[in-house]
């Protein structure tokens, strides 16, 4: 065994999440930050097939295993972690809440090291809990948006079990080694179903806008990363070679997640359903399958991570100087807050795809691949969804920073910490954007065929920055009208509880109805027994016979072969219904 099979990284990180509600915040959070950090550069200087086989519940299993797919996120993973953790202590968050988000990191990264579905089903049920409890800790709203955020994701786990128990029955073993992705049939379409509760497919989205903008901020920022890009990676586990169905889905992610993001005045809801949208780019890179596919999608993950991050980060921090979440009553806080505003700016342009920041070097892969395979509705699908995510940062920073309020704000500035956790990935963006043969190193997939840099590519990054300009100017007044919109959850939750709540009553309704009737006829039976003449009486009346009244106390007689008769009848009965 290895030395780096020795420790498994997830197993470091959960054991600062034990032990952090129980040391100082100072020491708490620099475990917290030397762990994650830790595992990025773990996860970079790991040897590739560096494994560790166990028998887990009985099975052949793989506890953690090193290949291009898990040593990217576990890099991205470990560094955004890092960068969170001190945001966390920046923003004043207690060790309790950033224990139960290195729990959430822990279980993530066991997910995606993995080296068989078994041990990636249990991190992955392991996740949603742990998650589950970062947004519970919070308190108020964020305890009910935490139930059906558990009950959504319990839901999901359970079909892609489903998936994976059929699975092994059909191929007999649950490690990734015995075959190319997961087996055909029901088990690919329950995987699909369960794994797309994960990314958010286009009705199975809406926890996401319901849940991520209730806990603490700070909080936010670790939800932002993981559940999603760890149902990414599983999905490209379990359809290596792609599926158009998943592709088509995708791209309906990106559209009609950017399609809602641009109607939210709610910061962190608007951020929400963009995470929707961009993991639809990624779950359609997932679906061309492509190898020129397989790696934009998961250099979009690694660019997504960054820059989404960022975005929270920057909304909490006006959140938490403001007390304000809603759009519609900001503006002007580029000089109060000029940290904020510059990693706000850089964060937009790059979850935009503006050249010269790391979305557009990802977006771009993809959106090449779909073209490549002549894939003309994706394509255009895309590329208008970038049109769309313009439109919706040039809101976000128009109406937060640089729209002239009638107010002059009076704020503290970000923290030293927040600075430096906003500023570091802020860089990130700009150096992958820059320099994206950094990223081209670590990717799964080709890169042979992604040229960033094209006088088409970058035609096209910028004529969809002008198309997102002009947009805007022309939606702005109406969108200024727009109030709350609902979704699919205006329907979904009162239909799940109502129904739930029938299917109760109804349930509960229907044993109490057997009950009594089970009950009455015991009742009757056992009089009968200890006293059969009345029954007897009203047998014989209704057979018209005319000396029922003569039956009585004392008036059935029966010869001692007539009650032998009866007893063998009856015990034979008793043991024929025993027998069947």
């Amino acid at each position: 065994m290895s030395t780096a099979t020795l420790l498994p990284p997830a197993f470091v990180v959960l054991a600062v999440a034990l032990v952090m509600p129980f040391v100082s915040r100072r020491v708490g959070h620099a475990l917290g930050v030397l762990s994650t950090g830790g595992v990025a550069v773990w996860s970079l200087l790991a040897p590739a097939g560096a494994h560790l086989p166990v028998t887990f519940l009985g099975f052949d299993a793989v506890l953690f295993n090193v290949d291009e797919f898990s040593r990217l996120m576990g890099i991205i993973f470990g560094l955004i972690g890092a960068a969170a953790v001190l945001y966390s202590y920046s923003s004043s968050a207690r060790n309790i809440q950033t224990a139960y988000a290195l729990g959430y990191v822990g279980t993530s990264l066991g997910a995606v090291f993995a080296g068989d579905w078994l041990t990636m089903v249990f991190f992955w049920e392991l996740m949603a809990v742990t998650s589950t409890l970062l947004v519970w800790d919070y308190g108020g709203e964020a305890v009910r948006a935490g139930y059906r955020y558990a009950i959504a994701h319990g839901l999901g786990g359970s079909l892609l079990m489903g998936a994976i128990v059929w699975h092994y029955v059909e191929v007999g073993s649950f490690l990734f080694s015995a075959t190319g992705g997961i087996a055909a049939g029901v088990p690919a379409a329950l995987a699909a179903l369960g794994i797309g509760v994960n990314v958010g497919y286009v009705g199975l989205h809406t926890w996401l806008p319901d849940t991520y903008p209730r806990p603490h901020f700070a909080a936010s920022v670790f939800l932002s990363v993981y559940t999603t890009k760890t149902g990414v990676y599983g999905l490209a586990r379990a359809f290596p070679d792609g599926n158009l169905a998943i592709a088509y889905m995708g791209t309906a992610m990106a559209v009609v997640g950017v399609g809602y993001a641009l109607m939210q005045n709610d910061m962190r809801r608007l951020l929400a359903y963009h995470i929707q949208s961009q993991v639809g780019y990624m779950v359609a890179g997932v679906g061309i399958g492509t190898a020129l596919a397989t790696a934009g999608a998961f250099a979009h993950v690694y660019n997504h991570i960054l820059y989404k991050a960022l975005l929270f980060m920057t909304a909490g921090v006006v959140l938490s100087r403001t007390g304000e979440e809603n759009l519609k009553y900001l503006g002007n806080l580029r000089g109060a807050l000029p940290a904020t505003a510059l990693a706000f700016t850089v964060a937009a342009l790059s979850i935009s795809g503006f050249p010269g920041f790391n979305g557009f070097v990802s977006k771009g892969m993809i959106t090449a691949a779909a073209h490549k395979e002549h894939l003309d509705g994706i394509f255009y699908l895309l590329l208008a969804g970038g049109v769309g995510t313009f439109m919706s940062f040039i809101k976000f920073g128009y109406y937060a920073f640089f729209r002239d309020a009638d107010r002059d704000w009076s704020l503290d500035r970000a923290g030293t910490g927040q600075s430096v956790a906003m500023l570091g990935v802020a860089g990130l963006c700009v150096a992958f954007g820059l320099y994206p043969d950094a990223l081209f190193a670590i990717l799964p997939g080709s890169t042979a065929d992604a040229h960033p840099f094209t006088l088409s590519h970058l035609g096209e990054g910028f004529a969809l920055a002008v198309l997102g300009v002009v947009g805007f100017v022309v939606v702005k007044k109406p969108l200024s009208k727009v109030g709350d919109v609902p979704d699919v959850d205006a329907v979904l939750n009162p239909a799940v509880f109502y129904g739930t709540r029938a299917l109760v009553r109804g349930s509960t309704g229907l044993f109490a109805a057997v009950d009594r009737a089970v009950s009455t006829a015991s009742y009757d039976v056992a009089g009968a027994i200890a006293n059969p003449y009345p029954a007897l009486r009203r047998i014989a009346g209704g057979l018209g016979r005319t000396e029922a009244d003569s039956i009585t106390v004392g008036s059935l007689r029966a010869t001692i072969a007539t009650s032998i008769a009866l007893v063998v009848l009856i015990l034979g009965g008793v043991l024929v219904g025993l027998l069947a």
